[in-house]
Formats: C-alpha cells, structure tokens, sequence
C-alpha cells in the first residue's frame, strides 16, 4: 500500500469516529471498556461502525437521528470493526446468535441482547427506514426520557 492511501484511509477513520461522537456516542476501544459498559443495568445501543460507504451514507446518519426520539437508550456506545479489532471482538462475543456484521446496531439490556439490525437491514436502504428499525426497537425496550 502506498502511504498516501493510508493517510487517505486514516482520514476516513477519523471522520467516521468524529461523526458517531458528534452524535453522542462514546467510543469503546478496549474489551475492558465494552465488558464494563454493555454490562450495566439499563438499555445500551451498540453501533457497530465501519468505514464501509453504507457506514457513512445510511448507519451514521441513521444512528445520529434515531435518538431524537420520546424513548432512547440510557447509553449510546460504538465499537470500530477493522479498527478496535478486540473492542468488537469483546462486543460481538455478547451479540449471540449473530454473525459479525458491520456495519450494525444492538439493543443490550441490562447486559443482555434484545434485538440487532444487521449489515442486510442496513444497506441498500435508507436511512429512514433504519431510523424506523432503531425507534421500533427503543418503543419495546427503553423507557421515556
């Protein structure tokens, strides 16, 4: 690989953690950081990041507009596959009964696994209807903030 493309694809790693923080998710970078958080008691979404263009153009958005809503999570956490490689090891180890898919979201609460919206779900739409995907699941899982 030529060292322009990998500044290139650093730069898209940082954009893509910039945009998920700017939207009030918090990074979880180590399998210490994911075991402690995802095991709390209350609701947690996990977004699943990636720099894939579904990623950018349908997840994040959709990740950022679906807690603008009466019911949300009590945490907004994200993982980075291909980056935080046992962060998203450590998480998807608590997704059961669901292969590694990024990127994705999961519904955790009190430690355990209410539902995902995986990579299928994710591409090829838009991001309203993961939006709609996100809001049906925080109707039957979380509470009114």
């Amino acid at each position: 690989m030529s060292m322009d493309f990998n500044l290139f694809m650093n730069d898209v790693v940082q954009q893509a953690r910039k945009e998920i923080v700017a939207a009030g998710y918090t990074e979880l970078k180590t399998p210490e950081d994911v075991n402690e958080t995802l095991t709390k008691k209350g609701t947690t979404l996990v977004m699943v990041n990636s720099v894939c263009g579904c990623a950018g153009g349908i997840a994040r958005p959709a990740a950022a507009h679906a807690v603008h809503y009466d019911k949300r999570p009590d945490q907004l956490v994200t993982v980075f596959a291909g980056q935080d490689k046992d962060a998203t090891a450590s998480a998807r180890d608590m997704f059961t009964g669901y292969p590694p898919s990024s990127p994705s979201f999961a519904l955790l609460k009190d430690g355990q696994l209410m539902t995902m919206v995986e990579r299928h779900e994710i591409e090829g739409h838009d991001p309203m209807s993961v939006v709609a995907k996100l809001q049906a699941a925080f109707d039957e899982f979380c509470e009114e903030v």
